[in-house]
């Protein structure tokens, strides 16, 4: 039997572990990425591994979310992450070189690589045949110190996509298709692998586009075949040596197929506040509009632009409207300066950000109380763009612009025949923002800087034979990474500093859940379905971590999250009856009784609350997570085994 994409992506980087679903696989990665939200702590961990050099073919430290500098906090984060990326071996992105999926994308992803990156938009990359997967900064500061990342082996879903996209039609439909059709949990567990003949109509980055949002799936990853389209983009690039084709063998099986004729799309907008909550523009209506912000990593390619720009030629903003575009990377930006396109864009209205997350992470540009913002964005929770009673719409580039023109939600195919754009053979290439390691012989004279805003990381503790637990707060379903953890402008730069951060943790649920914990002692979570949902950053673990949280129980888990909480030696455990979880209130006593016993042997789990009544858990997890569980986080346990080579 003939191996899918997915599959021989995995097989050909497989250290451990059967490629059956379920099992836990281990795999070689090829390159990593880490940006600056995410990658002070990533690179503190590294430092506390005390490997000297990454062992990686590539790892790249990206500058753009925590650009905006109101005060030392973020220029010091940027200048240790710069410092160590010179002494470690790591390539470094400047800020205003541009996002990091995007500049990934143009220059250093490759066709049948693995890439790990602790941003979970990493999947961007399956757009041009990598096999890139979303992770915790441990996990990557593990990678780049030359260890496997675990998995359990997905299922594979194929998505055949049939036909042409019409006028006005983009891939960002395609991707709110899926999402309408599998739901942000429809992912888990899953490679959403792309073929038919529809893919030959998609450019790369149109590709990318739809990869990268096959994280609000809650995939484990999507990829798109390495094809003649994809050998055009390397060319134009630069790059055409890195090009290697990749393709399903002809009796390639999955375990799901799932049919889209792009002939019928529509323009299609996600309602607040999930990105799942997909209907057509047309059957939304022409709602007032406040805002448009037109970028991020889903949606802030050369392409992109060139159909806004076009979109906006010689026409006007509508003047109730606030239009923000942000270009993914100075490529881009530098390339529509040469070409015009920037000069119509200004010309419109339009206020032009620098190449960087911005508005996506809630870095600015948050809408008016309660107004409407229509976003090309990936993500749509509730409160993320930085105004509580935002109304956000997650829309395509074409509907975006063609709106802020009218100023209502407006389906792009009512402004008559869409302007064609030219997409150029050679693209301009200029690196000179990103910085090269030092050589070996030079890395010992470099010192790693710290500031005063970078505190220790949280330290767990090995897994005591029961716990004793107070329930500080119990939540509902899909509760996000943003519910845990917020961003925004005001939190963001306080991302090294743990101890700071934890003022804020379920702030959006419990304005006094740090004073709750700190208050109950050692403190247990319980969650409703999807729970941890979203963004990967591990500080949606090490926060709870630090205020004594020690377990999560929740009827379900988004996969980053829960490797996050084992990572940290916060255990996930799961209700064996996910009617139990009505049982259980704010401010219950529970006893985990015998759990590290019971986790070593496979025995039964169950949490106790004082009056005797019993409610079975399950653990589903690896034989590696629970000798991580059980050493107190995977930080511990790769110092108790390096010499033993076990991860």
């Amino acid at each position: 039997m003939g191996m899918n994409i997915a599959q021989k992506l995995i097989a050909s980087h497989l250290t451990d572990g059967k490629m059956r679903v379920g099992e836990d696989i281990a795999l070689r990665i090829d390159q990593t990425l880490t940006q600056d939200a995410t990658g002070t702590m990533a690179y503190l961990e590294f430092e506390a591994m005390g490997v000297p050099r990454a062992r990686t073919e590539r790892s790249v430290a990206y500058i753009d979310h925590n650009t905006l500098q109101t005060g030392f906090e973020n220029a010091d984060d940027h200048r240790f992450i710069q410092s160590c990326a010179k002494k470690r071996g790591i390539w470094f992105s400047r800020p205003g070189n541009g996002i990091c999926h995007q500049v990934h994308l143009e220059r250093f992803g490759k066709p049948g690589k693995t890439l790990i990156g602790s941003d979970s938009h990493t999947p961007t990359g399956g757009g041009i045949g990598m096999l890139a997967i979303g992770a915790g900064g441990l996990d990557v500061a593990i990678a780049m110190g030359g260890g496997a990342y675990h998995i359990p082996m997905p299922k594979v879903v194929f998505v055949k996509l049939i036909g042409k996209l019409q006028p006005w039609v983009s891939a960002k439909d395609v991707i709110l298709e899926v999402l309408r059709r599998l739901s942000v949990k429809g992912g888990v567990g899953k490679i959403i692998e792309y073929g038919g003949d529809g893919i030959s109509g998609l450019s790369v980055p149109e590709r990318a586009t739809i990869t990268n949002m096959g994280a609000e799936l809650g995939a484990t990853t999507s990829v798109f075949p390495s094809d003649g389209v994809t050998r055009a983009f390397l060319k134009a690039q630069g790059r055409e040596s890195d090009w290697t084709p990749l393709a399903p063998d002809a009796d390639a099986q999955y375990d799901e197929t799932i049919e889209i004729d792009l002939t019928a799309l529509e323009p299609l907008a996600a309602m607040p506040h999930m990105p799942d909550r997909v209907k057509s523009i047309a059957a939304i209506g022409t709602i007032p509009v406040d805002q448009v912000c037109i970028g991020s990593c889903t949606n802030s390619s050369l392409q992109d632009m060139l159909k806004v720009a076009a979109i906006l030629k010689g026409k006007t903003v509508c003047s109730s409207v606030s239009l923000a575009i942000a270009p993914g990377s100075k490529q881009v930006l530098t390339m529509l300066a040469r070409n015009g396109a920037l000069a119509d864009m200004i010309a419109s209205g339009a206020r032009v950000l620098e190449s960087a997350c911005g508005p996506c992470i809630g870095m600015g540009q948050s809408p008016n109380s309660g107004g409407v913002s229509l976003r090309t964005f990936n993500r749509n929770f509730e409160g993320r763009s930085g105004t509580a009673d935002a109304k956000i719409y997650l829309v395509s580039p074409e509907s975006a612009a063609a709106s802020a023109l009218t100023g209502v939600l407006t389906d792009p195919r009512t402004l008559g025949e869409m302007p064609s754009v030219t997409i150029p053979d050679v693209f301009l290439i200029d690196d000179n923002m990103i910085d090269p390691p030092a050589a070996p012989e030079e890395a010992d004279a470099i010192e790693v800087q710290y500031g005063p805003n970078i505190k220790p990381l949280p330290v767990a503790v090995p897994l005591p034979e029961s716990l004793r637990l107070t329930c500080v707060l119990k939540a509902g379903d899909d509760i996000t990474t943003d519910h845990i953890m917020p961003a925004g402008a005001k939190i963001l730069p306080y991302r090294s500093n743990i101890p700071y951060l934890s003022k804020f943790c379920f702030a959006q649920l419990d304005a006094d859940f740090a004073a709750h914990c700190q208050a109950a002692g050692d403190c247990v979570v319980v969650g409703g379905q999807n729970y941890g949902q979203g963004s990967s950053r591990e500080h949606a673990a090490l926060v709870p971590l630090y205020l004594g949280v020690k377990a999560v129980i929740a009827k379900s888990f988004a996969r980053i999250h829960a490797a996050n909480l084992v990572n940290a030696g916060i255990v996930p455990l799961l209700f064996a009856d996910p009617s139990d979880y009505d049982k259980i209130g704010t401010g219950d006593k529970l006893e985990l009784p015998q759990l590290r016993k019971a986790l070593q042997t496979g025995g039964d789990l169950f949490a106790q609350n004082a009056a005797g009544e019993r409610y079975p858990l399950t653990a589903q997890l690896s034989r590696l997570q629970i000798a991580v569980l059980l050493a107190g986080g995977l930080l511990e346990y790769t110092k108790q085994n390096a010499e033993k080579k076990a991860i």
